[in-house]
């Protein structure tokens, strides 16, 4: 984490490389191995902000308790060697969210972000609207970031129907998360924005399509591993050379489609992710099994195969 500016008048943009949780083998979490994380993100794949404790962190499969201890360890190692931390803080329920966001601000995140809750789901923007502007109270001076993945919850709300008027009740409010295919729903989220918010895109393979339309940034899960590849597809995107953007969008393309048609899930992705890092980052926890070695073995191949070494 930078100690140049607050994280309010810093913008986030670039790649975030939403994390993994490094556990032991018997499944406890395994704060000896974060630094080491940090390290070979920033040295190897030149990813310099991480989102922790989201989907790809496994978080709903965490108590509250550990999720603190993971924030904690996180913000703690990144600091001075990350540009900035976001912590995700949703739950499926208010009072948990807020705990841990006010949590988030004591050890010096520089944001925060919440996911809608997916049990009771909010039917339309207001109830969503409502249960995010009571998180943010618990921490109104951290940025705020909406976090958009309807696939995974099931609340088929419109980004841009929750960004509508946001502002007035947040804030704090600093952008969205948009983990979501409705490019048409991406697009009134850029053109809604105001100028100090981030719209990052979350859908890896499709990330092209989002710079496009004028995404400010992207969180993903292959960014810990391919994150030296993607930062070369947004520079080649920001000098205009439209033609090696797309070869390496569509690199990424052929890989996550061969590995979903062998099976790519949080588990599939984390033993990758150990494969191609070196990292000890555990087993997931279940109920996502861990992904036999041979399986994952393949997909490891074939990303030697079409990506060169960073």
């Amino acid at each position: 984490m930078s100690l140049m500016a607050p994280a309010a008048e810093r913008k986030l943009t670039g790649l975030v490389a939403a994390t993994f949780t490094p556990l032991t083998t018997q499944g406890e979490i395994n704060l000896k191995e974060i630094g080491r994380y940090i390290d070979y993100l920033t040295e190897k794949q030149g990813v310099n902000n991480i989102f922790v404790n989201g989907t790809t962190g496994e978080s709903m499969s965490f108590s509250v308790a550990e999720r603190k201890i993971l924030a904690e360890e996180w913000c703690q190692k990144a600091k001075g060697k990350m540009d900035q931390v976001i912590v995700h803080v949703g739950c499926m329920n208010l009072k948990d969210s807020q705990e841990l966001a006010g949590h988030a601000a004591q050890i010096g995140a520089d944001g925060i972000a919440v996911i809608a809750p997916s049990f009771f789901k909010p039917s339309t923007a207001e109830p969503l609207k409502m249960f995010l502007h009571e998180v943010a109270l618990a921490a109104p001076t951290l940025p705020f970031y909406y976090y958009h993945i309807p696939a995974v919850t099931g609340v088929n709300v419109l980004a841009s129907d929750v960004l509508e008027g946001i502002e007035e009740l947040i804030p704090s409010f600093s952008g969205v998360k948009f983990s979501g295919v409705d490019l048409m729903d991406l697009g009134q989220c850029v053109s809604y924005s105001q100028p100090r918010w981030s719209v990052l895109y979350g859908v890896d393979e499709q990330l092209l399509a989002a710079l496009a339309l004028g995404a400010h940034g992207a969180v993903g899960s292959t960014y810990n591993y391919m994150g030296c590849h993607v930062n070369e597809l947004i520079s080649a995107f920001d000098k205009g050379d439209i033609v090696q953007a797309r070869r390496i969008q569509f690199k990424m393309q052929e890989l996550l489609s061969y590995a979903q048609k062998r099976g790519f899930d949080v588990g599939v992705n984390k033993q990758l992710m150990i494969e191609l890092s070196g990292l000890n980052l555990g087993p997931p926890r279940l109920p996502v099994m861990p992904c036999p070695h041979e399986q994952c073995l393949c997909i490891a191949q074939k990303y030697h195969s079409i990506f060169p070494e960073c």
